[in-house]
């Protein structure tokens, strides 16, 4: 039985008014009146005595008003409850990620969450590009995060940050005590590239073309560690974010150098499926990455170079 047959008794029962039950519920007075003679029919009883100029509830009225009361009460509660349990953060958080934003820029995140919610076990799986963005639409993921984010069809993206993009080269190379190199001396250099279909590849290309190089890689790589092993031993040279040259740099295997471009920033962001709010973690989670307070250094610095 509809819950409205019950709201309806219970309006009629405690305003002793036809037209102000019917006004409560958004129906006419006739529809009252066939919902209380429906019930009446329903349970083979007389529910109100029908007097000119009176209104009174027979005994089984009252009686039938008291479970109306409880029944709207459990419906209350339950409406409260699913809201509250709608907000619960807890379970699974599956994510996707580019091996250079998943390995180097993801973990103080997935750290500083698991800290706030200790319920939500994270998978996080290290994808290409173009995989990425199929395991959100194929929803094995809930949220992707990619370098140079796109909108694609079925799916939202949105920058987070921008990575500043830098020279590396090994600590015996000529260019490794320069303070910033132009990008026209990388012409003469043996340089090592992400494979070509990659977006952080497709991007520096442009970023040559616009400042009249043309750099014929030595070799390619789909992914950041092989091009940055490669760069140790071979004696060249490649462009790559800053944030992922942190253990490097410490240990002094790698040797970042600034570029004097202003083109020399990567945006890194997050694609989710269109029209879909996302579980309560999910929901958290991005707005932990949105606050960039784990990189307030980085952060500043990419607000600089916009």
């Amino acid at each position: 039985m509809q819950t409205l047959l019950f709201k309806v008794f219970r309006d009629l029962a405690e305003t002793a008014s036809f037209s102000r039950a019917a006004e409560l519920n958004g129906i006419t007075q006739s529809a009252v009146s066939q919902q209380v003679k429906a019930l009446e029919k329903r349970y083979d009883v007389r529910l109100i005595e029908r007097g000119k100029k009176s209104f009174s509830l027979t005994a089984e009225g009252r009686v039938f008003l008291g479970a109306a009361r409880e029944i709207l009460a459990v419906v209350d509660g339950l409406d409260t409850r699913l809201r509250e349990l709608s907000e619960v953060v807890t379970g699974d958080l599956r994510l996707a990620a580019v091996l250079s934003v998943g390995l180097h820029e993801l973990p103080p995140y997935t750290r500083q969450f698991a800290r706030l919610y200790p319920q939500v076990k994270i998978h996080t799986d290290y994808l290409r590009s173009s995989e990425v963005y199929a395991a959100v639409l194929a929803g094995r993921a809930e949220a992707g995060l990619v370098a140079y984010p796109a909108t694609r069809r079925g799916l939202t993206s949105e920058v987070l940050w921008k990575d500043r993009m830098v020279l590396v080269c090994s600590p015996s190379h000529r260019l490794a005590r320069r303070a910033r190199v132009p990008l026209g001396e990388l012409a003469a250099e043996k340089f090592i590239a992400f494979a070509a279909d990659l977006p952080t590849r497709k991007a520096l290309d442009r970023a040559l073309r616009a400042a009249g190089l043309h750099v014929r890689p030595e070799r390619e790589f789909d992914n950041i560690e092989t091009v940055k092993r490669t760069v140790e031993i071979d004696g060249a040279v490649s462009i790559l974010p800053e944030t992922a040259l942190a253990n490097e740099r410490r240990a002094g295997s790698l040797i970042p150098v600034e570029i004097a471009s202003p083109a020399m920033w990567r945006p890194v962001g997050v694609v989710t499926k269109n029209n879909r709010a996302g579980s309560p973690a999910l929901r958290r989670f991005l707005e932990l990455l949105r606050s960039n307070t784990l990189r307030p250094k980085l952060a500043k610095q990419a607000h600089l170079a916009d």
